[in-house]
């Protein structure tokens, strides 16, 4: 991540690493626009924000900043075309009829809000294998580090790193167009969007590691994403997900206390919940449901809806989930979605039922924490201490995230009271 110098003045330097942080992911997807090329985009943006730290705190900040970057990151780009061999292929498309300047082009800027969806697009092109896409898309449309997509991947960030190289190199060499896909090809390619916004929207969600349960700016920025590709295709599968992520974003502030820690469900406070975002979501999950044949994120959406419009956590309609998750198993048969169908089940039929239906699950999700998680709370329910205590533990040892770290110890250290 690009940072600001120390001794470029403490006011402006703070107020453009706030820009840098809220604004080079689309400065990025626009320069990629602009310039055709991973490599010279991303040093551009580099030097567009160089540049600036180096002008504004003289000239003041720019009244469009982002297109001020745009207009900087694209000269510094042609004079590094002219300089540099590797990207004299672009010399012609670039280089012959511009001079350097950083005006700010408002030309552009009806583009630039719809340039990260094009990117999108362009990351998950069937050309590319579904973990380069994800990865890809990861890297340049959310900044997240390759140790980061690595720890979501489960893989080394070696591993990561490469991946992410070929599937640029992939787009460059087969000329992959930056746009989005005409009328006739965009179903197909829709399904790679929709996992990869929703990807984005998990790691914000719940956040791999570190010490913060939640990125509010990646989960903005998915359901930004949603709303953009649902004004391009009005889909069932696009409002599913779309609901499904307004309805979950909805509980935001009550999923963790002040001091960061993790809330469950079952203890928090609805009358907080953001029942404005939950209007819409529900809105949309009806609009799913009733389009003729139901996707997964439908499904998932319309699960969320009956956390939703449950008043307390007591009146849940467990057997209407049952039911949904019945539908979405049949839709979409992973491991996860078996587990979170019995996590169901020992909500309506008590821990015990739960145990038996996950059963044969341990060998696919043994690395997954949230399972051995489960396990344990069902463990307590029944009174089994010791097994809790052994899944629980190892829980523990699989997770990064500070905040499921600390409620995992809470609930160890309960179990030997």
């Amino acid at each position: 991540m690009w940072k600001a110098e120390s001794d470029s003045g403490a006011l402006i330097a703070a107020q453009i690493q706030r820009i840098y942080q809220h604004e080079s992911r689309r400065v990025l997807a626009t320069l990629i626009r602009l310039l055709g090329d991973f490599e010279l985009a991303e040093e551009a943006l580099q030097e567009a924000f160089s540049a600036a730290l180096k002008q504004w705190p003289n000239e003041g900040i720019p009244d469009n900043p982002r297109a001020w970057l745009v207009s900087a990151g694209r000269f510094k780009a042609i004079d590094q075309i002219r300089r540099d061999k590797r990207f004299s292929h672009l010399v012609e498309e670039l280089g012959h009829n511009s001079e350097p300047g950083y005006e700010e082009d408002h030309s552009e800027q009806p583009d630039i809000e719809d340039d990260r969806l094009r990117l999108i697009f362009t990351c998950c092109h069937p050309a590319l294998s579904i973990e380069a896409q994800l990865a890809l898309t990861l890297r340049e449309i959310c900044d997240l580090s390759t140790d980061e997509i690595a720890r979501a991947f489960l893989t080394s960030p070696v591993t990561l790193a490469q991946r992410i190289v070929r599937a640029k190199n992939k787009i460059r060499d087969a000329k992959i167009p930056y746009v989005v896909p005409g009328e006739q090809d965009l179903p197909e390619r829709l399904e790679s969007v929709l996992h990869v916004i929703y990807l984005v929207f998990n790691e914000g969600y719940s956040a791999t590691a570190g010490d913060d349960l939640i990125r509010q700016d990646l989960c903005s920025e998915a359901i930004r994403l949603g709303h953009l590709l649902r004004q391009l295709l009005r889909d069932a599968e696009v409002s599913g997900l779309l609901a499904l992520m307004l309805l979950q974003d909805a509980r935001r502030m009550t999923r963790h206390n002040a001091e960061g820690d993790l809330i469950q469900l079952e203890f928090q406070d609805r009358r907080q919940w953001d029942h404005a975002q939950i209007r819409q979501g529900l809105i949309l999950v009806q609009e799913a449901m009733l389009a003729g044949e139901i996707g997964s994120f439908a499904l998932q959406a319309a699960i969320a809806a009956q956390h939703a419009l449950a008043v307390r956590f007591a009146d849940t309609d467990w057997q209407r989930i049952v039911q949904l998750y019945d539908l979405l198993r049949q839709a979409s048969p992973t491991a996860v979605v078996e587990l979170n169908r019995a996590a169901a089940i020992a909500m309506r039929d008590g821990p015990s039922a739960g145990l038996q239906e996950m059963q044969g699950l341990e060998n696919k999700l043994a690395q997954y924490h949230l399972f051995h998680a489960a396990r344990a709370d069902m463990y307590r329910r029944l009174g089994q201490q010791s097994e809790a205590r052994q899944a629980y533990a190892q829980a523990l040892s699989l997770t990064k995230q500070g905040p499921e770290m600390r409620f995992l110890q809470k609930c160890l250290a309960e179990l030997e009271r």
